[in-house]
């Protein structure tokens, strides 16, 4: 049996008309989407297959979209007999993984992420706060940087996505002057990133405290298989532990090239997106290159991995 590692894609992933080939192709699919909009009390299907755009975009929406599309698809996976050895997601994907993993139910996680996408674009004044990608440099060049960046001025490390990209993030005049620091200092390019927020940065602990209460309120399992967590790194399976690092996750850098190399040595097969798009894919690439990377997110492409998975090694 081919041993894999399922990451799930956070925001920014999300595209008008995603799921609806899914959602037309598996009744399983079409029912968990009908049951999600009953629990959230609007049509996210309709949001997701129609747009607008900007309303799809916005943190509240994409977050509970991003998470049920994935969601659905690792349904049909584990109808078709396909589990995976361990998982990951990317900030809000974290949420996906820990659905498919047993340890939140998914109509659950779907409101629960709603909620915390509105804690999130509420936590700081909109226009205040930004986050941009620093490419070139390493993290302690980037560190070296941002020490002294404090207050009025705060910035911290956001997204350790790959060697030479990592996001920073924070208040709009501080990454604005960080920003030309670090060009100063090697950076290829700093790209301001188009979000609403400071988001996983010291910026976001009043959302992170509000948002410890609607956690304790949801049932959270352990986990059936390892899930490598955002804010360590490490993999992690007992309830208690899950629950406290969400908490800390909402302020907390992501360490995802640190989870795609615990991944590369615990030799999987191959690391496999499941959900909208195929950034981490790229990610992959740039972490190991050699590295088999399956993209689900379509009929089509389920099918060509379910194929190769279910081929004899």
């Amino acid at each position: 049996m081919k041993k894999i590692a399922v990451v799930f894609p956070g925001q920014g992933s999300q595209e008008v008309g995603m799921g609806r080939a899914m959602y037309e192709a598996y009744p399983s699919v079409k029912e968990l989407f009908d049951r999600a909009d009953e629990g959230l009390g609007y049509s996210l299907t309709s949001l997701m297959f129609e747009g607008p755009a900007e309303e799809l975009t916005k943190t509240e929406n994409a977050q509970p979209a991003l998470l049920l599309n994935s969601i659905a698809i690792q349904q049909v996976l584990t109808e078709e007999g396909i589990t995976p050895d361990m998982t990951a997601g990317h900030s809000l994907g974290e949420y996906s993984a820990l659905t498919a993993a047993g340890a939140l139910d998914p109509l659950e996680a779907v409101q629960l992420v709603h909620i915390r996408g509105k804690l999130m674009e509420e936590a700081y004044p909109t226009g205040k706060g930004t986050m941009a990608a620093v490419l070139g440099l390493s993290q302690e060049e980037i560190e070296d940087v941002l020490t002294g960046f404090d207050g009025g001025k705060a910035v911290d490390l956001a997204n350790i996505n790959c060697p030479g990209q990592i996001v920073i993030s924070g208040t709009k005049e501080g990454v604005e002057e960080a920003s030309g620091q670090l060009k100063e200092k090697g950076a290829k390019r700093v790209l301001p990133l188009n979000v609403s927020g400071p988001f996983h940065s010291r910026l976001m602990e009043p959302a992170s405290e509000e948002f410890a209460g609607h956690l304790d309120a949801r049932t959270i399992r352990d986990a059936s298989i390892p899930v490598y967590a955002n804010v360590s790194a490490e993999a992690v399976t007992e309830a208690e532990t899950i629950e406290r690092l969400l908490v800390e996750q909402l302020y907390s850098p992501v360490r995802f090239q640190q989870i795609l190399e615990a991944f590369v040595e615990e030799e999987v097969d191959a690391i496999v997106e499941v959900g909208q798009g195929k950034v981490l894919s790229g990610l992959v690439r740039k972490v190991q290159r050699r590295m088999k990377t399956f993209s689900v997110q379509d009929p089509d492409s389920l099918k060509d991995f379910v194929k190769w998975y279910k081929e004899e090694a």
